[in-house]
Formats: structure tokens, C-alpha cells, sequence
């Protein structure tokens, strides 16, 4: 968005010194204009968009301007102020998705200037442990890499999410398709830590998005059980009343507007995800 032009220039660097260098590098100026960019290895195709599309929205332009090349196995998506402290990420990326055809997508391990992972950035439900590799349900948005074989199957980013949720929807119909998610805590990207409610839009797109997921992707008797037990967590952990009236506000936005085209998950995926530890009501 053109906020953070050292950060931007830092991953850049980051980029550039990978062992394993990039075939195709895609920079979108989501609603902003691009600075100068350094020489890096790769083809570099700049995209300046005239409106901030979200981050599924900015995404999605990258993601088919790669597609249209016809040459792109995997897509690595890093946010802008993002870092690659090693300089194997892409080597380690290429080897994962060489040994597994059916490996669909690979989450970084999110961690800050200390070194220390949020809770909220790992995959887990009652997880302490970061460094713990393993099949998960989810990925983070900030790091990780997709298959271009899964991408083509499953679809793109939900664009209509604009900020929210969308890495789930994403993540539930490529286990829906039979595809595997690794978290990989060897592949660190190195974020400010941050929290989500800094984002004007938070509690609002979290309601709306999450009524828009379960409309989309569960089956019709888990879509009560999930947004119940999501009002529940709402309501226990918000301490904010502007907080609590947005999400509500949004909640009824995502009751009563179109959430895309429909396409629940299987009873067998519900199954699965159930078995890696998270079923889809929490």
C-alpha cells in the first residue's frame, strides 16, 4: 500500500540473496504507486492498481499475472513487511513441493524481531510449541506457498473478503480437493508483531467474513454450530463496546448480503479436518 517503503525495501533484499533465486517476481502497488525497484534475479513485473483491493483482492492480481505466464509450479506470497531471514526459504520451498504432488500449501513460521511466535500464529488449536512441524488445517497469510496445480483446481483468493477469514475459506476447499497443508517452521519470516485490531475494519470484516465463510463452505447443519460457538468467543473475549457494536453490525451484513457462490465441504472433509485437530465448528 506504499506505507512501508524501508520494510518493502528490506524483503526485496531478502529476495534477492535467496540461493535458490526466483523465476518470476510480481510486486503489486495494492491502490499506490511502486518506488524504484532494486535489481533482482527473475523476471520483475510491477503492478500498480488505481484502489486498495484487500489483501485477497492485491493477491489474486498477482497470482493470475502468473498464471498467464503458464510456467509458475509454486507461488510464494510474502507481505511487505515480511523478512526472509535465510537465505534457503525458496530452496527448502522447491524441495518440499518436489517430494509430495499432492502437497497443496506450505505455512512459514511468523515470529518477530526476538525471535518469539504469537499464539495466534500458530495453526494449532491449544498449541505452545512453534517449532512443531506437521499436517495442519490452516496457514498464515503473511508467508506461505501454494501450488499452482491446487490454485488452478480450488480457485484464487475470495476477493469479496477484502480482509478476513480469507486464508480459511482458502484453506477449507483445498482439503475439500484432497490437498495438504504442511506447516514448516524451518521457513521463518521474521513481522513486526502486531496485533489484527489495528486494522480499522477488524471487528466488522471479522463478522461479516466469518458469516460469509460458514455460508460458503459448511454443511448446512454445522453453519448454526460454528457461528454460535463464534458469538460465544466474541463475546467473551471483546472488552470494547464500539468493538462489539461493529461486529455486530457486521455479522448482519453477512446474514443478509450475498457471500459468492455456495460450495460446502464434504462430510468426509469435515472428518479430516477433525482428525489434524481442528474441526470446522471452532
Amino acid at each position: 500500500m506504499g506505507n512501508r517503503p524501508r520494510e518493502l525495501d528490506a524483503l526485496l533484499a531478502s529476495v534477492a540473496v535467496q540461493d535458490v533465486p526466483a523465476d518470476r517476481v510480481v510486486l503489486v502497488g495494492n491502490g499506490s504507486a511502486l518506488p524504484e525497484l532494486p535489481a533482482l534475479p527473475g523476471e520483475v513485473t510491477a503492478v500498480e492498481l488505481d484502489e486498495n483491493l484487500g489483501c485477497p483482492g492485491g493477491r489474486n492480481v498477482a497470482i493470475e499475472r502468473l498464471m498467464a505466464f503458464g510456467d509458475v509450479d509454486v507461488v510464494i506470497e510474502l507481505d511487505d513487511d515480511g523478512l526472509l531471514v535465510e537465505r534457503d526459504v525458496f530452496r527448502r520451498i522447491r524441495e518440499l513441493f518436489g517430494a509430495d504432488p499432492r502437497l497443496g500449501i506450505v505455512g512459514f513460521r511468523i515470529a518477530d524481531e526476538t525471535g518469539e511466535t504469537q499464539r495466534r500464529h500458530i495453526p494449532r488449536l491449544r498449541a505452545t510449541d512453534p517449532m512443531r512441524r506437521g499436517p495442519v488445517t490452516a496457514f498464515l497469510g503473511g508467508g506461505h506457498a501454494f501450488s499452482m496445480n491446487m490454485l488452478t483446481r480450488t480457485g484464487i483468493w475470495p476477493a469479496q473478503f477484502f480482509f478476513g477469514h480469507e486464508e480459511t475459506d482458502l484453506a477449507w476447499r483445498a482439503v475439500d480437493d484432497g490437498w495438504k497443508i504442511l506447516y514448516e517452521p524451518a521457513l521463518l519470516l521474521q513481522h513486526p508483531r502486531t496485533s489484527p485490531a489495528r486494522h480499522a475494519v477488524y471487528h466488522r470484516n471479522t463478522a461479516r467474513n466469518r458469516v460469509w465463510l460458514a455460508r460458503r463452505r459448511l454443511p448446512l447443519p454445522l453453519i448454526p454450530v460454528h457461528l454460535g460457538v463464534w458469538t460465544l468467543l466474541t463475546l467473551v473475549r471483546t472488552r470494547s463496546w464500539p468493538g462489539l457494536r461493529a461486529w455486530a453490525g457486521g455479522f448482519a451484513e453477512g446474514v443478509r448480503t450475498p457471500c459468492g457462490e455456495r460450495g460446502p465441504m464434504r462430510w468426509r472433509t469435515v472428518w479430516r479436518l477433525t482428525r489434524l485437530g481442528r474441526p470446522p465448528v471452532i
